[in-house]
């Protein structure tokens, strides 16, 4: 080999070496320096609903531990598809993030074809919590006990009849859950909103709803409804007298509505995990916890690994349901 040939290997091998150096640290580098500029959620819900209250409530705080803030912004329509596309689509610099919650499921189980891949668009980064669902019914009905529902809807197949929030809400896919899990025979009704849904359920002309258990604990202590039972593996802490469908024998009732953040696909890891730091700190500050608690937020502390697993495992799990309540996905 002449020395001329040698000299341009080394060269190459050189360039290579530098190459494989920046990409490794390149990273790391861009984490180190992130966040130097506000950040952006995209919230799919419109401001002042739970879910999008409860993420400034946290994300607030996250910004304050990092000197930068949060801005929340709002882009619904399409069942939360808008704005989980354009999250989807933005640069993986960590500047844009997505409040990711249950209602990603019910995306990919209502609509055939989505402008984004709700799986493998998204880095689940943390879950701010959980927050329960509580089955009511009017007093007028004379239940005390989810056992007392499950016997009326056994005796009177397709009589009975279930409010929601709208399709693919979480009030309807938790009582679907509830209806596949007890093998009874009962009717939806959708509304346009959980307003109407209760107003409904309470004066008795549907006979059950199940909503959040924040803006149900009120009406259940003045006895405007009868609380029967939460959704959760575990009794609520805000209706400890309350069982839960596991304790009332039905673990196959159980649904989490839960909310969290996300970053698209190709975020450096090492920002997701700064990011996952911060908002596990924040959600250990008293003050934010105590405000979280309005909301019957309950926590469901992971690591990032955890969360993937979780979110991708809820979206299968709907659409399941899905499939077993013979609901069909449409464009």
């Amino acid at each position: 080999m002449s020395l001329r040939s040698a000299c341009g290997s080394f060269r190459s091998a050189c360039c290579a070496i530098t190459a494989t150096i920046l990409i490794t640290f390149a990273p790391a580098a861009l984490a180190q320096d992130w966040p130097n500029r506000s950040i952006v959620a995209v919230s799919t819900v419109s401001a002042g609903n739970a879910s999008d209250t409860i993420a400034r409530v946290v994300l607030d705080q996250v910004g304050r531990q990092m000197g930068q803030n949060f801005v929340i912004e709002n882009r619904t329509g399409a069942g939360g598809t808008i704005g989980s596309a354009s999250a989807a689509k933005a640069d993986p610099d960590g500047y844009t993030l997505l409040l990711l919650t249950a209602s990603q499921g019910s995306a990919v189980a209502l609509y055939k074809t989505l402008p984004y891949d709700p799986v493998h668009d998204f880095i689940p980064v943390a879950m701010f919590g959980v927050q329960p669902s509580v089955l009511i019914a009017s007093p007028s009905r004379g239940w005390t006990s989810l056992a007392d529902l499950i016997a009326a809807a056994k005796a009177n197949p397709g009589v009975l009849n279930f409010a929601s929030a709208g399709l693919g809400s979480a009030s309807h896919w938790a009582a679907e859950r509830l209806k596949v899990a007890a093998g009874i025979n009962v009717q939806h009704i959708p509304f346009r909103g959980p307003v109407e849904a209760f107003t409904e359920v309470m004066t008795g002309r549907v006979d059950y709803y199940y909503l959040p258990i924040a803006p149900a604990l009120q009406p259940i202590r003045d006895g405007k409804v009868v609380a029967l039972a939460v959704s959760t593996p575990k009794r609520a802490p805000s209706l400890p007298d309350v069982p839960s469908v596991v304790e009332a024998g039905y673990p196959g009732a159980q649904y989490l509505f839960w909310g969290g953040v996300a970053a698209p696909a190709k975020t450096p890891r090492a920002i997701v995990d700064k990011l996952h730091a911060e908002t596990v700190k924040a959600l250990a500050v008293p003050a934010v916890q105590d405000r979280l608690a309005t909301f019957g937020v309950e926590p469901m502390p992971m690591t990032v690994d955890e969360f993937g697993k979780f979110y991708r495992d809820d979206v299968a799990a709907i659409v399941k349901l899905a499939r077993e309540v013979n609901i069909a996905a449409t464009n």
